[in-house]
């Protein structure tokens, strides 16, 4: 049954959500409206606020949904009652000591379950994917598992690189990185990610040799770029508030050209781990082949290490009469770690990341001053930046002025499925690859495009309001007629029949994921009760009354028959109380104030 049908209904409903187009625009009006202004109205704007007591509890239902949307894959009945209980600051530190769920552990289990069947199969990306999103929906460790995502938009690796692909488990290894460190110092998380070998495969360091004039060879200067570009201090030198410092004027560049060339050679003679450093292992040949290599950090190799002077970023690494490529590494991570541009170059990507694509100087600024001191002297301390950003005043506003962010579709898709308590048939969650713009939702985890994720922590909406204003809106890179068309498209489907794929085979009957809406279909002939229910759960706070009233609108021009005596047309009942219940979800989860993360 095609429970749209319903758009047909009366006059407000069909206004608001006639077109795909229509949708197009009232998602990017959306966008401006919460994306405003660059500081909260009321907000210290000097940098010295500090995160809220200890003892600070959500005002309301509403203020719990709307951190949970910012710390988790969307909130969940229980969790609201858990950090309405206990209090913002209680909740973090309580999800800090929870155990950390494995992707490479769930990897290995499904790899063995393949070759219990069939000794030449082996798991792939799906795998990566299917641990990805049963993390997400079911997983305790919520905050964890979101701060890695989040840095996996910063440390970006893709399995759209054949490599990397082709290696999923390490793939798995390194998001399970991205989580253990993510919750350490950012100069450990920045080695780890320098040394995991997927990133080695990704950015072309792994294999890396030093230079040799007779054959005109240099070192690799992929990663050295990305490392200072991405990875820790970004293209402009900054304030502490992540503006940027301006000479008689003008912009400062934070490193030259000679710097990555003197940075390239830190990162040769660098390849698999194990017991010793034979030129089979460096190449990974044969006997030398170990399958934790994949995700085990990368040792040096001497052999291949480069002798020469290393300048870079005002730091020199001398010539050394016999290499030693650990000593060339922590020399420049530790200069890397140390540059002041590192706080509100990555602190402001988070806050885009969690909060808000527009934060203030003031609340950057703040994030900063806890990567720089975690108030016990410790430089880069990850809990404490996540706890700077969570907590900031900003963060907690819920006013239009404080901003927003659009939400990104694979955060849409979570907040549904876990908003109405999502199950999968098969236990395994099959959402797999959903690339397709047109028919999906245009983005999968850890498969990015590019090096530069999917979209630019700058980028700037051209030929719209917010462009005018200067105000960066990431996700709008990739938001556009056809992604829009294509993420209601998906959320039509998902809801009329389930979302995923139809078992590990396909050849169950009904797509693997789907949600429980049993409370939801108690309220099929209660039309306002069900919106509310609806909207609290989707909308929070956000849903307004001009937006129920278009739903309710909707819901009630979808006739519920009344029941035969002799029960003969219950099938009917039962399905246009379903139609009732899945056309209110639909249109709340592509209303703007879904779309919209404020």
């Amino acid at each position: 049954m095609m429970f749209t049908r319903a758009w047909h209904g009366p006059g407000r409903a069909r206004r608001a959500f006639l077109s795909w187009q229509g949708l197009a625009v009232v998602t990017l009006s959306a966008v401006l409206a919460a994306c405003g202004g660059a500081s909260g109205s009321g907000s210290p704007t000097d940098g010295t606020a500090t995160p809220q007591s200890a003892n600070d509890k959500p005002a309301s239902r509403d203020d719990a949904v709307r951190f949970l949307n910012q710390a988790t894959f969307g909130a969940t009945d229980a969790d609201v009652e858990r950090v309405t209980s206990i209090g913002y600051n209680a909740w973090i530190d309580e999800q800090f000591a929870k155990p950390q769920a494995s992707h490479r552990t769930y990897w290995d289990a499904e790899d063995a379950a393949r070759k219990a069947v069939d000794a030449m199969a082996e798991a792939g990306q799906v795998d990566v994917l299917d641990s990805f999103y049963r993390q997400a929906l079911t997983g305790e460790d919520q905050l964890r598992q979101r701060t890695a995502y989040a840095l996996s938009q910063i440390f970006v690796i893709s399995m759209q690189d054949n490599n990397v692909g082709e290696h999923a488990r390490g793939a798995a290894g390194y998001l399970d990185m991205l989580g253990t460190y993510g919750f350490g110092n950012y100069r450990d998380l920045l080695e780890q990610v320098a040394r995991h070998p997927m990133m080695g495969y990704y950015l072309s360091h792994l294999h890396n040799q030093k230079e040799d004039p007779v054959k005109g060879r240099v070192p690799d200067e992929n990663f050295a770029r990305e490392v200072m570009q991405l990875f820790s201090i970004g293209l402009k030198e900054l304030n502490a508030d992540g503006t940027q410092r301006l000479v008689n004027g003008n912009a400062v560049d934070t490193y030259t050209h000679d710097d990555i060339a003197g940075l390239a050679k830190v990162f040769t003679g660098w390849s698999w781990d194990g017991a010793d450093t034979a030129d089979g292992r460096f190449w990974g040949w044969g006997d030398w082949r170990d399958p934790d290599q994949l995700w085990l950090p990368m040792q040096g190799y001497t052999q291949f290490h480069s002798l020469a002077e290393k300048r870079f970023l005002g730091v020199t690494v001398p010539a050394q009469g016999k290499a030693n490529p650990g000593a060339s590494l922590k020399t420049a991570l530790d200069t890397l770690a140390a540059h002041p541009n590192v706080g509100p170059f990555i602190g402001r990507q988070l806050i885009q990341r969690l909060v808000t694509s527009n934060p203030s100087p003031a609340y950057v600024q703040r994030v900063a001053k806890a990567f720089a001191d975690n108030g016990a002297g410790a430089r880069g301390d990850m809990k404490a930046v996540i706890k700077a950003v969570l907590l900031d005043p900003e963060a907690r506003t819920a006013s239009d002025a404080a901003g927003g962010k659009l939400r990104e579709p694979v955060l849409r898709l979570t907040a549904l499925l876990r908003a109405f308590g999502a199950t999968s048939d098969s236990g395994k969650y099959l959402i797999r690859i959903t690339d397709d713009p047109g028919a999906a939702l245009g983005q999968t985890p850890l498969r990015s495009p590019s090096v530069f994720n999917f979209y630019r922590p700058g980028y700037v909406p051209p030929g719209t309001e917010a462009g005018s204003l200067g105000l960066t809106v990431p996700e709008m890179q990739i938001t556009h007629e056809t992604t829009v068309a294509g993420y209601a498209n998906y959320m039509r489907g998902g809801l009329q029949s389930g979302f995923g794929q139809r078992g590990v085979d396909w050849k169950a009957t009904r797509p693997d994921v789907q949600l429980k809406l049993d409370a939801e279909l108690a309220l099929a002939e209660k039309p306002a009760e069900l919106v509310d229910r609806v909207c609290a759960r989707l909308l929070g706070g956000q849903a307004n009354a001009a937006l129920k009233a278009d739903i309710q609108a909707a819901v009630e021009s979808v006739t519920v028959p009344a029941l035969r005596s002799d029960g003969s047309n219950q099938s009917s009942v039962d399905q246009a109380r379903s139609n009732r219940v899945k056309l209110a979800i639909y249109l709340a989860s592509v209303s703007p104030e879904f779309l919209v993360q404020k």
